[in-house]
């Protein structure tokens, strides 16, 4: 890209603290100093006699619509037809479509209207990883494809070559990100490439229907009294259980906008200060102004709020970005159709009780799913698109101890390398800190690829 060539290039600080708390620099920071992103549904003008770029305050994005009063089988009648309208739409295509299949219900509903609506039978592809049953989704994937009649192409993958597969990645996707999802989508991406030109995913699910377990932490904390969250935050601050951790660390805040911040981050404020030396100021503030900016009306609930701000934040600076940036790479174009705006209007005007209940996510999803899939598909339990690095990162951690430690490269110059070796020695004894390290390998071979 131009902006590696530019005669000078310094680290944009606030980017760098945000990356290391969030996973990824929202717009419209970046961590080049003075190089923007626009940030998501706004313009940007240009003064071509000052030289400037200006923000317009003006917004052409959809307003967050008010809750219906409607029933679940009249809901249920209207959310269907307004999902396969939206897979016809994003079958409009000169050249073949395929479909990226996971083993989750996502895909599945998509690749059902996709093949109901297609002339001929539609290729599905899924990556899945060697020795590492819980993140190899190919046999849950081959019984959707067999359920649904499709042309089912697959590929399992070694951990031979990782640290260039993730040093390839960055070098893709330009911005280091603590997303282990992009290296299956990599891989993923080379095999549909073989076969065609575009893709719809089922990505995007989660955000708008609740599809997370952190979302289910807002309905424990409206089901539990206020003096036992700090209780209840005290015996899980240092379970070694990633998710529990996070929830144990999130009930306590009384803000939403906290809430929000503690449930994204990494890296805990001490822990960013020992590895940078720098202090983040600029990530509460950041969402707190965005969650702001979206004008939710104040009837809507906590939940929703955090579903709503998840759809503009996230989704956009770290899941849609590796994902657009991948593909592209391996010259196919990626659709999501789950994202076509009629649906997600719709979506957002439906009561909250028709996504998340405390046991339950996706609940009307799941129940559109129930019409046309077996059960054993609907309700496998959520793998996620994952990546193996847990172990890998355990398995080869001297490996990656002697590249991140190394005291002449220039991520030495911006980390602590004691402190690192901390983080990876924490991760050896049990401490799942995958995402962490991840975003420090991202950290790494970017400063080597774009600034060094």
């Amino acid at each position: 890209p131009i902006i590696k060539h530019l005669p000078k290039k310094e680290i944009n600080s606030e980017a760098l603290t945000e990356i290391l708390k969030l996973r990824f620099a929202p717009a419209p920071n970046t961590l080049f100093q003075n190089v923007e992103k626009i940030i998501p549904g706004t313009i940007i003008k240009i003064d071509l006699t000052q030289k400037k770029l200006k923000y317009s305050t003006k917004k052409f994005s959809r307003d967050i619509p008010n809750t219906l009063d409607i029933s679940m089988d009249d809901a249920l009648i209207k959310y269907e037809r307004r999902f396969e309208n939206a897979i016809k739409r994003q079958l409009m295509s000169d050249v073949e479509v395929g479909i990226l299949l996971s083993g989750g219900v996502d895909s599945a509903l998509v690749a059902y209207y996709a093949q109901k609506h297609s002339n001929k039978k539609l290729k599905a592809f899924t990556i899945g990883f060697k020795g590492n049953s819980y993140a190899n989704e190919i046999e849950d994937a081959k019984i959707t494809a067999d359920f649904l009649n499709l042309d089912h192409h697959f590929e399992e993958i070694d951990f031979q070559g990782f640290l260039e597969i993730i040093k390839k990645a960055v070098c893709i996707v330009e911005e280091p990100l603590g997303t282990t999802s992009i290296i299956p989508m990599l891989y993923l991406s080379e095999l549909a490439k073989k076969h065609v030109k575009v893709v719809l995913t089922g990505q995007g699910a989660d955000e708008p229907l609740a599809g997370y377990k952190r979302y289910k932490l807002e309905l424990l904390r409206d089901r539990t009294p206020l003096f036992s969250h700090k209780l209840i935050s005290k015996m899980f601050a240092n379970s070694t259980n990633e998710t529990l951790r996070r929830g144990a660390r999130t009930i306590k805040y009384k803000e939403v906008y906290e809430r929000l911040l503690s449930g994204y981050t990494l890296f805990n404020d001490n822990q960013i200060k020992a590895l940078t030396g720098l202090n983040d100021n600029v990530s509460k503030e950041h969402i707190r102004r965005t969650l702001k900016s979206l004008g939710i009306s104040p009837s809507k609930t906590d939940l929703e709020k955090q579903l709503s701000l998840d759809l503009r934040f996230n989704l956009s600076d770290d899941l849609l970005l590796y994902t657009d940036k991948v593909t592209m790479n391996s010259s196919i174009e990626a659709r999501v159709p789950i994202l076509d705006l009629e649906l997600i209007h719709f979506i957002e005007s439906l009561p909250i009780k028709y996504k998340a209940k405390f046991t339950q996510g996706k609940i009307i999803h799941k129940k559109l799913a129930e019409k046309i899939l077996p059960k054993s598909i609907v309700h496998r339990k959520k793998k996620g698109f994952l990546s193996p690095t847990n172990e890998w990162f355990r398995t080869h951690n001297k490996e990656i101890s002697d590249i991140l430690c190394d005291s002449e490269h220039i991520f030495s110059s911006y980390f602590n390398i004691t402190e690192v070796k901390n983080i990876l020695d924490e991760h050896k004894n049990g401490v799942n800190y995958e995402k962490q390290i991840f975003v420090l390998l991202n950290m790494y071979y970017w400063l080597e690829h774009f600034l060094k």
